[in-house]
């Protein structure tokens, strides 16, 4: 049987994940967890911190620190909800709307090229078994945590 952990190892490095930034827009140099923060502000609809934190298994303090940097880099604008005002909500600004999406862009070009060297059978093979990875990650109780051992 395959070393599976190995084949994630080489997809994690691949992919860049390991890359202290993943992405330089205009001179924005964007590490990979702000660009999953823009991306999951862009894909909600006025998302609570809480919210984008609990979207990304993220704890409240680690996230706070990386929206305030987020606000300096003048990519994300976070406001008083009108109804509640202890909860603030995310948008991103006309800057980080650019920065999401040149980084889906490039993300898009790549898996692109990435599937060019497949035929259409071997692409919907791989796309269908990380849809069935992702949904049995969802349902492992060792979700987001380090084994032990």
């Amino acid at each position: 049987m395959e070393n599976v952990r190995e084949l994630i190892q080489i997809m994690t490095r691949r992919f860049g994940f390991l890359n202290k930034n993943c992405c330089s827009v205009g001179g924005c140099d964007v590490s990979l967890v702000q660009s999953h923060i823009l991306y999951e502000i862009d894909h909600q609809h006025k998302p609570s911190i809480q919210q984008v934190a609990e979207a990304l298994g993220t704890d409240i303090t680690t996230f706070s620190r990386q929206i305030q940097s987020l606000i300096k880099m003048n990519l994300v604008k976070k406001v008083p909800d009108l109804d509640d005002r202890r909860v603030h909500v995310l948008s991103l600004t006309t800057e980080g709307k650019y920065v999401a999406a040149t980084i889906d862009q490039q993300m898009n070009a790549y898996l692109s090229e990435v599937f060019s060297h497949m035929n259409e059978f071997e692409k919907e093979t791989v796309i269908r078994s990380m849809k069935l990875l992702n949904d049995a990650m969802a349902k492992s109780s060792q979700c987001c945590i380090t084994p032990i051992g």
